[in-house]
């Protein structure tokens, strides 16, 4: 019997607009929360109803564990979905709601600290067998004993925040001296993305690829939907996202994805996770780094290979269902690549550019999908993340996806704040990346058109 008649979207941007989707694909309303900042975006004009919980930013609104539930109660919803970022992978906050009554969309509390904890994570994996980068058991406690850790595996080092994602509270530190002020920059970072200030250090490897592998599961069984590939990043964020990956053979697949699923059934995981590792094409290895107990931002790329709705899946199962498909059942179909688009000047860094959307065509047609929470004359506020869309294809192998995103940015207009269109355009006619030649510091070491891009980063 369902239990979820109405659902509270804690988040905003277009994950906002896909949840609200979902809800009314399932027959749930939605009930949105919002801004000050906000008050005009697509997800409150879309939802059911909307509440205003607090000003433009972020810790007043969606990062204001009481002011949400105190929303969520006043409008009498049965459920909350966190989304991705901001709390989603506060286990405080997912204990408080179930403890309002509230049906949380996500995994448990505990299973967050275990996994959403990266720290703790990396310790759980060692007891399944999966391999990890060297680094610190436990989050750090004084910048002495990140020091004693540097002298101990080397440097560079990677200092990252233990709570959240998204390349937040995360810094490459190369030698002792920058130790210090890399760990305040970082916490400070991480405290206000998801008002929890913890590192931990690993040991920093490059080059690698950086692959994901999804998870979905009931509490009594788990199941893989694949992988993907997110090694183009800048500044640790991800900007591109394709599926299957092409770094990986066969024999290397099986491995990855029994890994991730050994060590989500490990943990009775229940709901979607991806997990996260560093790949070593050339050697054929691959290094657990962390769990996302929550939706990615990428996760259409594996609904347009499996053909699974993941948001829906989410919701179900935290509404009492089993697994409706088993692992035999999943089957992937071509080759998918997702382009963020974000309001930002790669010629300046990707320096943020909110502003005015003066004109917003999104392209369309065979294999084409865009996720998105824009509109013409929508005003991108300065307070968040600077994505203005996600431009999915779908080809029948890589060759053919690589030509239809080369179709599909064409087509995309946007004008009154910079984009990253024209860095799309120039990244998939790069022969490195038409042969996957590829790895995460590839933005940061190459040229593209003639601009070198170290002053980028």
């Amino acid at each position: 019997m369902q239990r979820i008649k109405s659902l509270f979207v804690a988040n905003r941007g277009e994950i906002a607009v896909r949840i609200i989707r979902a809800c009314r694909e399932l027959g749930i309303a939605s009930v949105q929360a919002y801004s000050e900042a906000d008050s005009e975006s697509l997800a409150v004009k879309l939802a059911d109803k909307a509440v205003c919980v607090g000003a433009a930013p972020s810790k007043d609104s969606y990062l204001n564990r009481k002011a949400l539930i105190d929303a969520v109660k006043a409008a009498g919803a049965d459920a909350i979905h966190p989304g991705y970022g901001f709390l989603s992978e506060n286990a405080e906050f997912a204990d408080e709601c179930v403890k309002a009554g509230l049906i949380y969309v996500g995994p448990e509390a505990s299973v967050i600290r275990m996994m959403g904890d990266k720290a703790a994570a990396r310790r759980l994996a060692l007891d399944v067998g999966v391999p990890i980068t060297m680094g610190s058991p436990d989050p750090i406690k004084s910048p002495d004993e990140a020091i004693e850790i540097g002298k101990r595996i080397g440097y560079p080092l990677l200092v990252k925040a233990a709570a959240g994602g998204g390349g937040r509270g995360m810094r490459v530190v190369t030698q002792e001296s920058e130790l210090r002020e890399s760990l305040e920059r970082a916490a400070a970072e991480a405290t206000a993305a998801f008002g929890d200030g913890s590192l931990y250090i690993e040991k920093y490897l490059s080059p690698v690829r950086h692959v994901e592998v999804q998870v979905i599961g009931d509490g009594k069984d788990v199941i893989h939907l694949g992988e993907r590939d997110c090694t183009i990043q800048r500044r640790h964020q991800k900007l591109v996202e394709e599926g299957p990956s092409p770094a990986l053979t066969p024999a290397l697949r099986e491995r990855l994805t029994a890994s991730a699923v050994a060590l989500a059934k490990h943990v009775g995981y229940r709901n979607a996770g991806t997990l996260e590792y560093i790949v070593d094409a050339a050697k054929q290895e691959f290094y657990f780094i962390e769990m996302n107990t929550r939706i990615q931002v990428e996760h259409p790329v594996t609904e347009m290979l499996t053909g699974l709705d993941l948001v829906k899946m989410q919701i179900r199962i935290a509404d009492g269902e089993l697994l409706s498909v088993k692992q035999s059942d999943v089957q992937t179909s071509g080759h998918v690549i997702e382009c963020r688009i974000n309001a930002e000047d790669p010629e300046k860094g990707f320096m943020p550019r909110p502003g005015v959307l003066s004109e917003y065509s999104a392209p369309s047609g065979p294999g084409v999908r865009v996720d998105s929470h824009a509109y013409p004359g929508y005003k991108l506020p300065p307070h968040y993340d600077s994505l203005i869309a996600k431009l999915l294809v779908w080809g029948s192998d890589r060759t053919e996806a690589l030509s239809r995103m080369q179709r599909a940015l064409g087509e995309f207009q946007i004008s009154g704040v910079p984009t990253t269109i024209e860095f799309h355009k120039r990244l998939i006619r790069e022969p490195d990346f038409i042969a996957s030649n590829i790895h995460t510091r590839y933005v940061k070491e190459h040229m593209w058109a003639g601009h070198p891009t170290q002053h980028m980063l």
